[in-house]
Formats: structure tokens, sequence, C-alpha cells
């Protein structure tokens, strides 16, 4: 099985979702693997480049597979990043990674950069790769203002351009609000797409490895 996760935006906890599922998977006894395509962002450590996204995740189970295709510097899109540094990304390349990674593995994670209409090179959009991908996605949301909006947009645009949506996982839902938008979100939500709704993360600070494993166990 292959997932690729994408946001409605950026901040929005797709490398939380991506670690808890992954996390979740590997406590059930699947063989699990993180492959994150473009990591714009890298870190520098000991003379080597490292993605921040996969070390998030190595750095509560070092059990779990990783790969990443392309480390590239700076807080920007893909896109940007590589034009930045004079790379350029081969998109075959990825293909090929990902295949040859997935095989590794029981249950495979795509972390994607951004949205879903994010720049992933000079001449495809983060929707381009999901489709070289070939693998569904699940789109991970946020319950406030402003958020119904990105949702619907990022779940039309994969529905018309024949992107198969797995579902919804709705992140940092706020323990105790009096805001109206955040209270409503799921119920609007419900009214105007017939998307099933996979999880609800609730906002928690610093969760240990067991609390995440728990708030996504039962997700997939």
């Amino acid at each position: 099985m292959e997932y690729f996760i994408t946001g409605i935006d950026t901040d929005i906890g797709k490398t939380f979702v991506t670690k808890g599922l992954a996390l979740a998977k590997e406590n059930q006894g699947k063989k699990v693997g993180v492959f994150k395509p473009l990591q714009s962002g890298a870190i520098k450590r000991d003379n080597e480049f490292l993605a921040p996204d996969l070390e998030a995740v190595k750095e509560l189970s070092p059990d779990i597979n990783t790969k990443c295709s392309y480390l590239l510097e700076g807080e920007v899109s893909p896109a940007l990043a590589a034009r930045l540094a004079g790379v350029k990304i081969n998109i075959e390349k990825i293909k090929k990674d990902f295949w040859e990674f997935s095989q590794l593995n029981d249950i495979t994670f795509v972390e994607g950069a951004g949205g879903i209409l994010a720049p992933a090179t000079d001449n495809m959009l983060c929707a381009d790769l999901i489709k070289a991908l070939n693998i569904p996605i699940i789109i991970v949301t946020v319950p406030f203002l402003g958020r119904l909006n990105h949702t619907l947009l990022t779940v039309h645009y994969a529905k018309t351009n024949n992107i198969n949506i797995k579902g919804i996982i709705i992140n940092k839902i706020p323990e105790k609000t009096d805001d109206l938008a955040s209270l409503n979100f799921i119920k609007e939500l419900k009214m105007y797409t017939d998307i099933e709704i996979l999880g609800y993360i609730k906002d928690l600070k610093s969760p240990d490895k067991n609390e995440i494993i728990k708030q996504f166990y039962n997700i997939l």
C-alpha cells in the first residue's frame, strides 16, 4: 500500500501526520517506509545534508525506512530551491526511487511539499508528481478560519484532475475553544464534500511516542 500525504497549505502538520501514521502502522507489525521526493530546507550536520522531515520520523523510530530523492537548501518551494542550487530535478529518478523503495515496505507514505499546487519543478506542480506516482492522496487540513475554503479547493482540484482521494485527516483540533470557525468546521466540511474523514487529531503539546500512536492507531 502506498499513500501520498498532501496538505491544504504549509504549517498544517503534514510531517506530524506522516510520522503518526508511520508509527501507528509500525506498531501494528507492518514494515513501514516514508519517502520524501523533494526536501527543501535541508539541514546540515557533520558536513552532511539531512531531510528534517525524515529525521523527525527516525528520532522516534529508527526502524522505519526513509528515503529522499532530492535534498535542497532554503525554506522555499522545491522548484525554487532547485533553481537556486542549479539542480535539475528528474521526475524519472523520483519514480524509480519510489518504486524501488516501496518494494521494501508493507506500507509506504510519501510526504509532499506544501499544498497540492506547490511548485515541484520548473514545469511540474506537486499534483503532477502525485499523478506520476499514481497513488491515492490523504489530505491534511486544520479546523481554522479560512481553511474550509482551502480544503474544498484541494478536494475540487484533485477530483477534476482524476487524483484518487483516500480521505481527509483533520489535524490540530483544539481541546477547548470558543472559536466559531473551529467549533463548526467538521459539520461544515461534511456539508460540502462527501470525502471520508479518516481521523481527528487533537492539538496536543509535545505528545510522546505512545500518545502519537494512540491518536493514529485506528486510521487506515
